[in-house]
C-alpha cells in the first residue's frame, strides 16, 4: 500500500499516520452543530429560566436559586419525585424480573413461532402511549373490565374506582408502566441470550449444575451488558412518563401521582410558574443523568 507524503512524513516525526486530529473534529462539527442546536442549547437556556421568576409574559426577576430550594422545601414536589422513584419499580425491576423469566423459558425452550411472539410481546412499545392511556383508563374505570373480570370471579368487593382512589391510583399507573416495558425488556434479554454459545451450557452441565445455577453461572453473567441497556431504557421512560399519568389521572386524586414532568407541564402552562417549570425539568434531567451513569458503570465493571 501507497503512503502519501504528508502520512510518510507524520509517521516519521513520530506522529500516528492518517489526517491530523483537527481535521477528524471537523468531520464532527456538523454533527455537533446539530445536537448543539437541539440539545445543548435548550439545556442552557432551561437553566437559565430557571434562576428567574417568570411567568412567561411579563418580565422576569432575578430568583437565583430559589426556584431549586422550592424542590426541597415543598412537600408536593418532593411527594413527585418519590413518586416516580416508586414507578422505577413498575417500569424497570418489574419488567426486567419478568422478562428474564420469559426470556429464559424461550431460549430453551423449543417453541414454535418464535418470531411471532416476539412480535406480540413488542406490540405495545410500537402503540402510542396516548393511546395505551386511553384504553387502561377505561379498564380501570367503575364499570371498567377490571372491575367485571373481578365481579365474574366472585371478588366483586375488590372493585373500585382504581385511579381515584389514593391508595391504588400509583400502583395503578405503574401497573401500565410494567406491561408496556415488559415486552422490550423480553426482546432485548432474547437477543443477547441467543448469543450465548451452548457450549458454555453444556460444560455447566457436565459439572453438575441444575437449570437454576445455570441461570446464575451463564445465562445472567452473558447478558449484563443487555440487563443494562435494558434499565437504562426503562428507568428513564419511568422518570420522563408525562402522558400516561397526563391523560388518566392528571396528577391526582389530590397530588397521589403527580411525577416532575407533569409537574413541568402543571407550572409552566396552568399556573404559569415558568422558572420553577424549568428548575423541576433541569434536576430532573440530572437524576436521569445520575441513575443513567450508575446503571452503566455497574454494568462496566460487571463484564470486565
Amino acid at each position: 500500500m501507497i503512503r502519501s507524503r504528508s502520512s510518510f512524513a507524520r509517521a516519521r516525526a513520530g506522529h500516528p499516520p492518517g489526517e491530523p486530529r483537527r481535521v477528524a473534529y471537523l468531520y464532527l462539527l456538523p454533527a455537533f452543530v446539530v445536537y448543539a442546536a437541539f440539545l445543548l442549547y435548550p439545556i442552557g437556556r432551561a437553566v437559565q429560566l430557571s434562576l428567574f421568576h417568570w411567568d412567561g409574559l411579563s418580565l422576569g426577576t432575578w430568583a437565583g436559586l430559589d426556584n431549586y430550594a422550592a424542590i426541597v422545601a415543598d412537600e408536593g414536589l418532593r411527594d413527585a419525585f418519590g413518586h416516580a422513584l416508586v414507578l422505577i419499580g413498575f417500569f424497570a425491576v418489574g419488567p426486567l424480573v419478568i422478562g428474564l423469566l420469559l426470556a429464559t423459558i424461550l431460549n430453551h425452550a423449543k417453541v414454535r413461532g418464535l418470531g411471532f411472539f416476539r412480535t406480540v410481546v413488542f406490540l405495545p412499545q410500537v402503540v402510542a402511549m396516548v393511546v395505551v392511556a386511553v384504553a387502561w383508563r377505561r379498564v380501570y374505570s367503575a364499570d371498567g373490565t377490571l372491575n367485571d373480570l373481578l365481579g365474574a370471579v366472585g371478588l366483586d368487593w375488590l372493585a373500585r374506582g382504581w385511579l381515584g382512589d389514593y391508595t391504588f391510583a400509583l400502583p395503578a399507573v405503574g401497573v401500565v408502566g410494567t406491561w408496556f416495558e415488559t415486552g422490550l425488556v423480553t426482546v432485548l434479554l432474547l437477543a443477547g441470550m441467543s448469543k450465548i454459545p451452548i457450549e458454555l451450557y453444556e460444560a455447566a452441565r457436565l459439572d453438575g449444575a441444575g437449570p437454576v445455577r445455570e441461570f446464575f453461572a451463564v445465562t445472567l453473567p452473558s447478558v449484563r451488558g443487555e440487563i443494562a441497556v435494558a434499565l437504562t431504557l426503562t428507568v428513564i421512560a419511568a422518570l420522563r412518563t408525562f402522558d400516561l399519568v397526563y391523560i388518566t389521572t392528571e396528577g391526582g386524586p389530590g397530588n397521589s401521582t403527580s411525577v416532575p414532568s407533569y409537574e413541568v407541564y402543571h407550572r409552566a402552562f396552568e399556573l404559569g410558574q415558568v422558572g420553577s417549570a424549568a428548575a423541576i425539568g433541569v434536576t430532573l434531567t440530572v437524576v436521569i443523568f445520575a441513575i443513567s451513569f450508575v446503571i452503566n458503570r455497574f454494568a462496566d465493571r460487571s463484564i470486565t
